[in-house]
């Protein structure tokens, strides 16, 4: 058996997708030496690969894809009468050198390596009243991020003390007309407005009725064969529902 770890990389990842079986049909191909029984072996490999993967089913020309993993696999120099063009995988054969993860957690959890990114855009303003409108924005997103995780509202001069610590003393804004003319809030909605409210739909039968129109029928029914009311219990026959005989 094939190791699986001894094979070039985008092989690697095809036979892990395919499954070792089915790589080693592939790998059969090779010893058939007529080419049209060949391609007819391959034909019924490709049906056996769209069986493993069926969410491949509503991808676009997947059996151009399909096609050419087998080619990879059996090798180029393995022909095939395929019925779609066969090119050379364009994917890396060697494995990809590992991402950088951050290691370095942000300084304040609460707003995120995000806003200490923006924070550092916004020193970098020159221009005085577009860097202030950056700090504004900044504040906003922070109150709103801090709501977010401590589940309390967060009062401006919290806010203001967390961006000078960010931003080492460099965006300041007067505390007083911050919390005058509430700067750090979102903005409201435009008078007139009204609330989008995402539209819920009804649960419909074959008939076209809805839940409500069912329920009404079951326990008119329900009336109609002895039944009382939606709890549907039946009303017992006792003796205290026999009439009662005159006094003689």
């Amino acid at each position: 058996m094939t190791d699986i770890n001894s094979l070039p990389f985008h092989l690697q990842l095809l036979v892990r997708e395919y499954g070792h079986s089915t790589y080693q049909l592939i790998q059969g191909l090779k010893n058939i030496e007529d080419v049209a029984e060949r391609t007819k072996r391959a034909t019924a490999i490709v049906q056996l690969m769209l069986r493993l993967q069926p969410a491949l089913r509503d991808l676009p020309e997947i059996q151009t894809r399909l096609w050419n993993h087998l080619h990879a696999m059996a090798g180029e120099d393995v022909a095939l009468e395929a019925p779609v063009a066969l090119r050379s995988l364009t994917v890396r054969t060697e494995k990809p050198s590992r991402v950088p993860y951050p290691r370095t957690a942000p300084k304040l959890r609460a707003y995120g390596a995000a806003i200490e990114a923006l924070i550092a855009k916004a020193i970098t303003i020159e221009d005085a009243a577009e860097r202030e409108q950056a700090t504004i924005q900044i504040g906003r997103t922070m109150k709103f991020l801090y709501r977010q995780h401590n589940k309390e509202n967060a009062k401006d001069v919290t806010i203001l003390r967390h961006m000078g610590e960010l931003s080492g003393g460099q965006l300041k804004l007067d505390a007083a007309l911050v919390d005058s003319e509430n700067l750090f809030e979102m903005p409201a909605a435009p008078a007139g407005s009204k609330p989008f409210i995402v539209p819920q739909p009804t649960q419909r039968d074959g008939q076209g009725r809805d839940r409500r129109d069912r329920e009404r029928d079951r326990d008119n029914r329900d009336r109609g064969n002895g039944f009382g009311g939606k709890n549907g219990k039946k009303r017992k026959k006792g003796r205290s529902q026999e009439p009662q005989q005159p006094p003689q």
